[in-house]
């Protein structure tokens, strides 16, 4: 697996979920986003986005992404995260 190219990818689908609400991202908590995407070079990436809280219920929440190209990456993929207060305000940026 290509990282660089890996970590583009993932952060480019990531940029989707930056543009929902805190509201809309609570989904995620019980429910993973998880689809295969494709790479300029052609390559297949499996990405699974989830949600949890950071610190309490109702509070701060992290959104997790995870991309691996479904060999033995799969076992230890990239991850990135943002988290994203309930008033719509990223933390930690």
């Amino acid at each position: 697996m290509n990282n660089s190219e890996a970590r583009r990818v993932l952060i480019a689908e990531l940029a989707r979920y930056r543009q929902m609400t805190h509201t809309d991202l609570q989904r995620l908590l019980h429910t993973q986003d998880n689809f295969e995407t494709d790479a300029p070079s052609g390559t297949k990436y499996q990405v699974e986005i989830e949600a949890v809280w950071d610190n309490h219920p109702g509070g701060n929440l992290r959104v997790l992404a995870h991309i691996d190209d479904g060999a033995l990456r799969a076992f230890v993929p990239l991850t990135e995260d943002f988290i994203i207060s309930p008033d719509g305000r990223f933390i930690g940026e």
